[in-house]
């Protein structure tokens, strides 16, 4: 299976983007791009439409609302996604009513052994 949409991930974790990043590959998913600062993932939206973009919550220079919040202003129908390690009812409710997010999922990553 072959996606052509462009999906477009930001995540201050190197980690978190290089894993993700896999796994759509895996999948069959080849057209991803992933940020590790929101400024530069912002330059390649000026230039580039993606049709999901997945954002991180917390992240140094600004947070993810307000990242997605600047990707709702250039791309209105675009699909937002927010990640977050922190569920909280009241920031995912927040999320939803001020952005539009699409989904809201909480990273909830553990490793067995």
């Amino acid at each position: 299976m072959n996606i052509q949409g462009k999906i477009v991930i930001v995540d201050d974790e190197q980690m978190i983007t290089n894993s993700l990043s896999m796994l759509f590959m895996v999948e069959g998913i080849d057209n991803v791009f992933c940020f590790n600062d929101t400024t530069e993932a912002l330059n390649f939206l000026n230039e580039n439409e993606p049709d999901i973009v997945l954002s991180d919550f917390i992240m140094p220079q600004m947070n993810g609302l307000e990242f997605l919040s600047q990707v709702k202003e250039l791309y209105p129908d675009v699909s937002t996604i927010l990640l977050t390690g922190y569920a909280d009812k009241e920031n995912a409710i927040s999320a939803i009513n001020k952005v539009g997010l699409y989904k809201y999922i909480t990273k909830n990553f553990r490793h067995s052994v």
